[in-house]
């Protein structure tokens, strides 16, 4: 794939219904993998440990073979955090990537502190008894994007300090 490329980037709810769509530019990636940059033009949105902010930019690896993917978030140069959603495999039209949120997202702050969010909507939806394979499948993405983190497995060894923003551009 081509560094530099434009691409329509487009979120559907765990429904499968559109949540948002955004314009992102892609930036290198390894085989397996697809990463873009994207500026946040949204209003402030917290998540907990930090917030997602007008003017943040964000690198965003997708997954194209694995279930999740994961954003580095940065703002003013300084490192905020990584967002990561556990998804079905990112989708890739000629010019959309299309990923398919799962309730359960796992975020990691720059002093390394981790935090499960949403186990509790997952269950609520009722999917472990409607859909256990789907179930299992979103819980073993859990665990391995928590495996991924403790052992700094890519993306994670690529952004997580203010300086690799420049030469991640």
């Amino acid at each position: 794939m081509t560094t530099g490329r434009e691409w329509l980037c487009v979120k559907l709810r765990p429904d499968g219904s559109v949540a948002t769509r955004y314009t992102v530019v892609e930036v290198s990636a390894p085989e397996g993998w697809i990463a873009a940059r994207a500026g946040w033009t949204y209003s402030r949105v917290d998540v907990g440990p930090f917030a997602f902010e007008p003017g943040d930019v964000l690198f965003e690896y997708f997954a194209l073979d694995r279930p999740y993917n994961a954003f580095a978030t940065f703002r003013d140069e300084q490192f905020i955090g990584w967002y990561c959603n556990v998804t079905y495999p990112t989708r890739l039209t000629d010019r959309e990537i299309i990923w398919h949120d799962l309730w359960v997202d796992v975020l990691v702050t720059p002093d390394g502190s981790v935090l499960v969010l949403d186990e509790d909507e997952l269950q609520d939806a009722g999917v472990a008894e409607r859909d256990p394979v789907l179930h299992a499948m979103i819980v073993d993405a859990r665990n391995e994007l928590l495996d991924m983190v403790t052992r700094q497995a890519y993306p994670f060894s690529e952004a997580s300090t203010a300086s690799r923003t420049e030469a991640m551009v």
